[in-house]
């Protein structure tokens, strides 16, 4: 049937033309490409002849960089960098302490020595300066680090990005590093645990902490560790040292002028230091003062009141010479107190207004006459008879070096070590009026000689030592024992290491001015030793007493009748002998010249009493001084020093206990005026000429 046979009837598919699902090839789809269209000249078959010439390929054109491509390179960038950045702080995360148990290094205590009158003499440490609360502070002291150096510190997270940015733009703008962008916690940061490297590792590593500590500590607790640990150059370290150091006065009480001065400083401490470039200093301060009304910290009339009112900067020469008694605080305060770790006071016996007297008669007097005598170097010790110690010089100049001269320089004491070998001979049974014969003497193979190389022959004991007549000294010296002399300088308070040989009579054992002066002291007290010592009390800045000086348990050394007869001979020193250029007007004195061999070393040990002081004077190096004797300058400082020392003060005799011509005890205190006489030299001289050159020529 019809429609059967249509339902059977094979149809072809018919695709409309251009449709999507037109499946017909293209010509460009044809293997060899479209066929060429005959042109005129073209080979049969319409194809173009053959070319000698290759042709070259077709370049194709780069597609436009569009703005959804751009932000898809940004993202798969920042993607990049961003993981980037965690491995890098994973990396140093990693060598730093963990950051959960991050704990601030504790603030190295400050020592603070004050002097007799309480005011401070030497500050020591590694900060420099007492840690202040910031409650003690006047309020506008911290707001002005905050207006110069981190406006935002009470709203960033330890990190400022403002900050940040505005320092990259000023640093572009300026082709160089203008601006640092550190926030103060960063600083703290830096400070605390960094070293002052600039490299982007540290950079890193003090964001990391930065962080750390703003979780860790409130921002206060951040402000107050900045203020106390940040450097303000010349050595101080911390908002009191700088006080002090710039302003004489503590931190407490700054105004307003020099809280900005101060503030301005830690950018560049060095450069800024008021006492190296004061119109920097202020000029800095005036930018800080602005930052401040900026910030609402001050008002204009604050400032200008401030303005009117500059910051004075205190004259500082340096340490000077208490630089020695800080050093030497320091090496004895463990020996007191053992190890502490808050800030602590110590009181010294030092007298201020002795300590100056004492630096400037040695300072001056070795400018005066040290290169004439050849002598660059010096040390000058004066203590209590109790051994209270209230001056110390260790050398010329303190910044020029630091060794303590007086403490540890250990010299040969020449006949200043004498008082020794002739105290050893009065507690065996002798008198400053038993004779001794001052002639030549050879000890095998030594023959000692007087400093005139003239002998006077029999002269008594005194006359010997007033005139430090060596024979007479190493007679006696074998006569008692040396082993023995070594024994009563060791009694009295002489250390060192002495030799127990004949040479030791003429002082060849090298000791200490400190100690050397110590060992008078017992002339002077009636015979009590003593223990040098600068040291009264040491206390917390809190309060809690550390130590304090009880009564020591001293004892007698020497018998009073011995303490007499040295001081009638030691005081004929003054008197006739070798140290006429040392007598103190109205005060009775006593004490013994030194030099030792070659010139090396000059000095003079001498007392009253109230007072025992001792000089000393040569080259670090040993080279011999230009013929210096302990008659000469050491004698010229020593007066200069005790003149002023015992200025408006009762006179308070030397000890004494001796019999008179007729046989009766005399008071204590008093002592006969000398009656022996000088004995004319064997040599052919005339009295008058033997007393010239005992005072212008022998030790």
């Amino acid at each position: 049937m019809f429609w059967t046979r249509r339902k059977h009837e094979r149809r072809e598919p018919v695709l409309a033309a251009g449709s999507l699902f037109d499946l017909k090839l293209d010509p460009r789809d044809r293997a060899g490409g479209p066929l060429q269209t005959a042109r005129p000249n073209s080979a049969p078959g319409g194809t173009k002849p053959p070319s000698s010439k290759k042709r070259k390929p077709r370049r194709k054109k780069p597609r436009p960089l569009t703005l959804r491509r751009l932000f898809y390179w940004c993202v798969v960038l920042g993607i990049w960098a961003a993981v980037a950045l965690g491995v890098v702080i994973a990396l140093h995360m990693m060598k730093l302490p963990p950051i959960q148990s991050l704990v601030v290094p504790k603030r190295p205590p400050t020592i603070t020595i004050l002097g007799l009158d309480g005011k401070t003499v030497a500050t020591r440490g590694d900060m420099g300066g007492a840690a202040i609360p910031l409650k003690a502070l006047p309020p506008y002291l911290p707001q002005a680090f905050v207006a110069i150096e981190d406006r935002r510190f009470y709203h960033h997270f330890g990190l400022d990005p403002i900050g940040l940015a505005r320092a990259i733009a000023v640093n572009i703008a300026a082709r160089g590093v203008r601006e640092g962008g550190s926030t103060l916690t960063q600083q703290l940061a830096k400070n605390l645990f960094l070293t002052q490297e600039r490299t982007i590792s540290r950079k890193i590593d003090e964001v990391i902490i930065a962080l750390a500590l703003e979780k860790q500590y409130s921002k206060n607790d951040i402000l107050e560790l900045y203020l106390n640990r940040v450097y303000f150059g010349s050595g101080a370290y911390g908002v009191e040292a700088a006080a002090q150091r710039y302003f004489g006065k503590s931190a407490r009480v700054v105004t307003l002028a020099e809280a900005a001065m101060l503030a301005g400083l830690v950018r560049a401490p060095s450069r800024l230091a008021p006492t190296r470039n004061p119109e920097l200093a202020r000029a800095r301060s005036e930018i800080v003062l602005n930052a401040m009304i900026e910030s609402g910290f001050v008002s204009g009339a604050m400032a200008k009141t401030a303005r009117t009112r500059p910051a004075l900067i205190v004259k500082n020469d340096g340490p000077g010479s208490a630089g020695y008694v800080g050093d030497w605080v320091m090496d004895a305060l463990n020996d007191y107190v053992g190890r502490f770790e808050n800030d602590v006071v110590v009181q010294t016996t030092i007298d201020p207004a002795l300590q100056s007297a004492a630096e400037k008669a040695l300072a001056e007097e070795l400018t005066k006459q040290g290169d004439h005598y050849g002598a660059s170097q010096g040390a000058l010790v004066a203590m209590d008879p109790d051994g209270a110690v209230r001056a110390l010089v260790g050398g010329r100049s303190y910044a020029e070096s630091q060794f303590n001269r007086a403490v540890a320089g250990h010299r040969q004491p020449g006949s200043a070590f004498k008082p020794f070998v002739y105290l050893t001979a009065l507690e065996r049974g002798l008198t400053p009026d038993t004779v001794r014969d001052d002639a030549p003497i050879t000890v095998r193979g030594w023959k000692p000689e007087n400093y005139s190389r003239e002998y006077y022959g029999p002269v008594t004991l005194a006359t010997a030592l007033a005139n430090s007549l060596n024979t007479v000294s190493v007679r006696l010296t074998l006569e008692v024992g040396a082993q023995n002399v070594a024994t009563t300088a060791r009694r009295l308070g002489i250390a060192s290491k002495l030799e127990p040989n004949a040479s030791l009579a003429l002082g060849t054992s090298e000791v200490t001015p400190l100690e050397l002066v110590a060992a008078y002291a017992p002339f002077a007290n009636g015979g009590i030793g003593v223990i040098p010592h600068v040291i009264e009390r040491v206390r917390e800045q809190g309060g809690k007493i550390l130590y304090a000086r009880t009564v020591s348990g001293t004892s007698r050394v020497v018998a009073p009748e011995h303490v007499a007869m040295m001081n009638k001979m030691l005081a004929e020193t003054l008197a006739t002998g070798t140290a006429r250029r040392a007598s103190i007007p109205g005060w009775p004195a006593a004490g013994k010249t030194g030099t030792s061999q070659d010139y090396r070393d000059a000095w003079f040990v001498g007392y009253t009493g109230r007072m025992i002081a001792g000089v000393w004077l040569g080259n670090d190096d040993g080279t011999p001084t230009k013929k210096a004797t302990g008659s000469g300058l050491p004698v010229d400082i020593w007066n200069r020093f005790m003149r002023t020392a015992h200025q408006n003060l009762p006179v308070i005799e030397l000890p004494s206990y001796q019999e008179n011509a007729f046989g009766r005890a005399l008071p204590p205190g008093m002592i006969e005026a000398p009656t022996t006489s000088a004995p004319e030299p064997q040599s052919g001289f005339t009295i008058d000429r033997w007393l010239i050159d005992k005072i212008f020529g022998r030790r």
